[in-house]
């Protein structure tokens, strides 16, 4: 019989010769970082453009990062930026992507806030966090597949789809008969809401394109509109109180993304809800958005407010204030996100990025669906490496 003594001494031997957490597990052996600039077919307006404040969008900068792990684990990730600062993006990534290397690819707020202290001299939003969104969206891409899961399933989804929005066929460079019939291809293709542009100087214009569009879809197909910060607080609430006739799902971003004292009046004052924050780059420009009431539909972007990390705070915090979630632009990754957040949200559909991805998203009844392959689902496509501009690589892929 081994007396009580040495049984301990058996046990504790046997622990010692047991590896920790730290000794054990995955390392990131490889990064990539790439730009491509992926050319539209046509220049793109809205009500920046007609107020002269930008020029017609032609091409759209994208950032990529791939990650490769020893263990043979590969994650893919991106961000972007129209009109400027793409390069930037792709310099400041350049600049940190080397402190991946040797880290464990599951910690990935530690990354996160490793990454944010390499590049803390320019700052924690803007391009200093749109630098880092492609490198946290492929650490996540990669925990999902190495969970063997959709993202969504991995982040634990509370629907299977998401009911999405069309954008790309109302912009304000399309002349309104086009506009109807892009219209019409969108509800035969599955679409459940539409959104139009709207903020052009001659305010009856919106207002006839907008007529047009809502007799075209008939009184209670979901409809929105988007001035793109172009309207002053005196435009927004008289345009505010005459589009209440429309039954819209909502008015976007009808005053400056930072004017949050502005946005909350207009959400008290009208029945139409408000949707705003597309342009908002880090968690705590969100935090003053959802804690000042300024919208009853928050829409973060994951590739400019710095990845899924902080976007997953941002949805936290709009769920425990009762927001609706409207993510902007990206659907490859926000179908993810948006099924995982507990109230029913919207997802727009762009298919702008289309050509830069092997797979492509499923949309029917209203719906975009999430498929069962593992991650965000992506691979990316010859034609988005041909486009690369600028890569760079650290470490040594395995």
């Amino acid at each position: 019989m081994v007396s009580g003594t040495n049984s301990q001494a058996v046990t504790y031997a046997k622990a010692t010769d047991t590896k920790t957490a730290a000794e054990t597990g995955d390392r990131i052996a490889w990064v990539k970082i790439s730009l491509s600039i992926l050319p539209l077919a046509t220049p793109v307006s809205d009500a920046k453009v007609l107020t002269g404040r930008q020029k017609p969008l032609t091409e759209v900068a994208i950032i990529f990062a791939e990650i490769r792990t020893r263990d043979g684990f590969e994650g893919v990730g991106f961000s972007y930026s129209k009109r400027a600062g793409g390069q930037g993006i792709y310099a400041h990534a350049k600049e940190i992507a080397d402190n991946l290397l040797g880290e464990d690819p599951n910690d990935i707020d530690k990354i996160y806030t490793k990454l944010l202290w390499a590049g803390a001299s320019v700052g924690r939003s803007g391009m200093a966090v749109q630098a880092i969104s492609p490198i946290d969206i492929a650490l996540w891409d990669l925990k999902a597949k190495r969970a063997g899961l959709p993202l969504a399933k991995l982040l634990g989804a509370h629907r299977d789809s998401v009911q999405c929005y069309n954008t790309s066929g109302g912009f304000l460079h399309t002349p309104l008969e086009q506009v109807i019939k892009n219209v019409a291809i969108s509800r035969e293709s599955g679409i459940g809401g539409i959104k139009i542009k709207v903020g052009q100087p001659d305010t009856r214009e919106d207002i006839r394109r907008l007529t047009a569009v809502r007799q075209e879809l008939g009184d209670d197909f979901p409809l929105m509109v988007d001035a793109n910060q172009q309207w002053d607080r005196e435009t927004a609430i008289r345009m505010g109180r005459k589009m209440e006739a429309f039954n819209l799902v909502w008015i976007e971003e009808p005053l400056d993304a930072y004017d949050v004292e502005g946005h909350a009046a207009l959400a008290a004052a009208l029945d139409t809800p408000i949707a705003t924050g597309e342009m908002l780059t880090s968690y705590r420009e969100h935090e003053q958005l959802i804690l000042g009431n300024a919208s009853d539909y928050v829409q973060p972007d994951a590739p400019r407010v710095g990845g899924i990390t902080p976007f997953l705070k941002i949805m936290d915090l709009a769920a425990r204030h009762g927001k609706k979630l409207a993510p902007h632009f990206a659907m490859e990754v926000h179908l993810h996100l948006s099924a995982a957040y507990p109230l029913e949200p919207w997802l727009e559909h762009f298919e702008w990025l289309n050509p830069l991805f092997n797979e492509q998203l499923e949309l029917r009844d209203g719906r975009m669906w999430i498929s069962d392959r593992p991650g965000l689902g992506f691979t990316l496509s010859e034609q988005a490496r041909k486009w690369t501009q600028r890569e760079c690589e650290f470490g040594k892929r395995p």
